[in-house]
């Protein structure tokens, strides 16, 4: 569950998106499986009105209900269907991506759609779909990883329901989920996963932040610091094995290839070890232990870096806005219109604090 951001989104309407999941059997399991998940919805006043409810979901189904009204009032987010409904899938996860890169580069393949555009991962209703393909990318000498994802953004397309699949995390990881998933229906840019992740975990952590402030959630909010805290740790622990990859891997030319995966292997070695000496500090908890003994190679640090590459740079965009939501929205709307080079260097002065080129402001 730890890094369920890093692993969000199918981001795709299957039918709904007139072809956006490509066609045959790839076409027809995202169909068949995104209409299972509909048809698996009911309205969630309908479920707390029945008496057999058990009281953690009925719990988790209230804090849902708060956390959807705070999104629209005071976040501006989208008031449509959108986690109004709730459906029990009977399974861990709602989809199965596949992420895949070369053995020597952090930069994830890439799929390619109707209207959403490339994306860098392959979704799966299936789990054994998703582990038949990650062999096939395998063989062909990819770096590969099967990730299970909670949720799933349609962008708006259809009314995406709330999930057993995530029902159950505690209240401030319940509302940075809703959050986030809500931010993909008001932003999405093709081809640019990065923008779109970090921009919607942005919205995520601003949202979080404020929900927990009103008065009554202390001790939520403890909870959720001590968590956060530990994921934050655990974060720049990633990143700066991502930092030290790609130098290596930058360095790697005139060098043998045998010797570029040597000290790749010794780097992961030492990412254990830091993982180690970590768990130590938090008493051992292990809530981190699956994501790093389940495929970690570079297309698993891939994606974890997709999801908070800009995000300093879009806090400093909100505040830039004078902390306006809707302005917010309406200048990461404007930055996604730019062309991919023009963002990257706004997203790095913004990151930055520096002057703003192209007479670029928030309105």
């Amino acid at each position: 569950m730890i890094l369920r951001r890093a692993f969000l989104g199918l981001a795709l309407g299957c039918a709904f998106l007139l072809g956006a999941c490509s066609t045959g059997a790839y076409f027809w399991q995202a169909t068949a499986g995104h209409l299972s998940v509909l048809a698996a919805a009911e309205n969630i006043d309908e479920v707390l009105s029945r008496p057999d409810v058990p009281e953690k979901l009925r719990t988790q189904l209230q804090y849902v209900q708060e956390i959807r009204g705070f999104s629209v009032d005071n976040l501006g987010l989208p008031d449509n269907r959108s986690y109004r409904t709730y459906a029990d899938l009977n399974r861990a996860y709602a989809v199965w991506n596949v992420v895949a890169s070369q053995p020597d580069s952090l930069t994830l393949e890439t799929w390619c759609f109707p209207l959403i555009g490339c994306i860098s991962y392959k979704g799966f209703y299936s789990e054994s779909d998703a582990v038949e393909l990650a062999s096939v990318l395998r063989e062909q000498g990819l770096d590969v990883a099967v990730l299970g994802v909670p949720a799933y953004s349609t962008l708006g397309f259809t009314p995406d329901p709330v999930l057993n699949t995530f029902v159950n995390y505690p209240a401030g990881e319940l509302a940075r989920l809703v959050f986030h998933e809500l931010a993909h229906q008001v932003v999405y840019i093709a081809n640019d996963t990065m923008f779109n992740e970090s921009f919607a975990t942005a919205v995520e952590e601003l949202g979080v932040n404020a929900w927990l402030a009103q008065p009554g959630r202390e001790t939520l909010k403890l909870q959720y610091d001590t968590f956060d805290s530990r994921r934050n740790a655990f974060r720049q622990m990633l990143a700066q094995t991502r930092n030290d990859l790609e130098q290596i891997y930058r360095n790697s030319e005139g060098k043998d290839k045998q010797q570029v995966l040597i000290l790749k292997q010794k780097r992961f070695d030492q990412l254990h070890a830091d993982y180690a000496q970590l768990k130590a500090s938090w008493g051992g908890w292990s809530g981190y232990d699956r994501f790093m003994a389940e495929d970690l190679n570079n297309a698993k640090l891939g994606v974890s870096g997709l999801y908070t590459q800009y995000v300093p740079a879009f806090k400093a965009l909100h505040i830039l806005c004078g902390q306006s939501f809707g302005r917010f929205y309406e200048a990461t709307g404007a930055l996604g219109d730019l062309p991919l080079e023009q963002r990257e260097k706004l997203l790095n002065e913004l990151e930055r604090g520096l002057p703003l080129s192209y007479g670029f402001q928030c309105s």
